[in-house]
């Protein structure tokens, strides 16, 4: 019985690991993809305002 103590915990995590890989496809796209799109562009650009707005600092070095 020594074999099933030590193979019981990698089937359950594969069990587990197959029904959150499964979950995740299914839950792509759909009615709500636009508006996930959309938020995550929002935030790509907000990033990108924020980074070239930034103060350029100086460059230390061996100059």
């Amino acid at each position: 019985m020594d074999y099933v103590s030590a193979l019981l915990p990698p089937v359950v995590m594969a069990v587990f690991f197959t029904a959150l890989i499964v979950t995740i496809v299914k839950t792509q796209g759909g009615a709500n993809k636009a508006k996930e799109d959309a938020a995550v562009d929002a935030a790509v650009a907000r990033a990108e305002s924020v980074r070239q707005s930034a103060p350029k600092a100086p460059k230390t070095g061996d100059a």
